[in-house]
């Protein structure tokens, strides 16, 4: 199910269930990039802006993408970051990833982190699927037994254990999204960025992907995720929620609660529409 591109101006209660502290912070940090100290935070950003300029005819205009956004994702869990196309998810996403500079706020993650992208052809590079995930084990000093090891568990993780020997030419798009999983949880990351991962996967490799990464969250304790979406349905595997429109954090807290709150919205919508 899509979300509907609606404009609003209410923020949500519901974050004060999760016993969350304050979002709001008044102060930026010159370097962008502030050191963790919360153990019980993973993911963090504080009044995050983003603009990109664009000449035209020897004039420029700065475009705002993102505006004073703020959200904060405990450790352990799995949360959903969800808004109508366009909204500044993705944006907000490779911000928190380190793939972007914030134009303005502050960014803190735990580390180590991975993002993980939306098409897994980006990302899974090896011809079969062991030596896939263990391919960035290299740069740390492990001995063979270890290498595998930590690739049956993280395989082992995301449901794909029978799979070690296989071509990954040979897999489904949904395969592939769980192979590159299992590479970051073979790094032993604490923090799982995931992009819009089940946007060109059909009904059973959507199942799979978002099954793989709640149980690994559920088997490892300390993994927490942030996944960015369209589709309202798979909130039903999170944990929380950020929800977004127009470059704007609206809501921010429970996952039944921002639910309960898009749905309200979209009949609102559709009432509106056909009166």
């Amino acid at each position: 199910m899509n979300l509907l591109s609606t404009s609003i101006n209410i923020t949500s209660s519901s974050s004060r269930h999760l016993l969350l502290p304050p979002l709001h912070s008044t102060s930026f940090s010159s370097s962008n990039v502030a050191t963790e100290n919360n153990n019980n935070v993973a993911i963090e950003g504080r009044n995050l802006s983003f603009w990109v300029s664009t000449a035209k005819q020897g004039k420029t205009k700065t475009l705002p993408i993102l505006n004073d956004c703020s959200l904060r994702i405990p450790s352990g869990q799995f949360w959903m970051l969800l808004g109508p196309n366009g909204c500044g998810k993705s944006t907000l996403l490779k911000i928190l990833a380190g793939l972007l500079n914030p134009t303005r706020g502050t960014v803190v993650v735990k580390r180590p982190k991975s993002y993980v992208f939306q098409n897994p052809d980006h990302q899974v590079v090896m011809p079969t699927v062991d030596a896939d995930v263990a391919f960035g084990l290299g740069k740390f000093n492990l001995t063979r037994d270890e290498v595998k090891f930590r690739v049956s568990k993280a395989l082992d993780a995301v449901g794909m254990l029978s799979y070690q020997q296989r071509s990954v030419q040979t897999l489904s798009g949904g395969q592939k999204q769980r192979v590159a999983i299992a590479g970051a949880l073979a790094e032993a990351c604490k923090v799982l960025l995931l992009d819009e991962l089940t946007t060109f996967l059909d009904e059973s490799d959507q199942l799979g992907v978002i099954k793989a990464v709640r149980n690994s969250l559920d088997s490892s304790g300390d993994v927490t995720a942030l996944w960015v979406t369209h589709r309202l349905e798979e909130l039903e595997y999170a944990d929380g929620a950020v929800y977004m429109e127009d470059g704007r954090v609206v809501m921010h807290g429970d996952a039944v609660g921002v639910m309960n709150f898009i749905k309200a919205r979209q009949a609102a919508y559709i009432k509106q529409i056909n009166s």
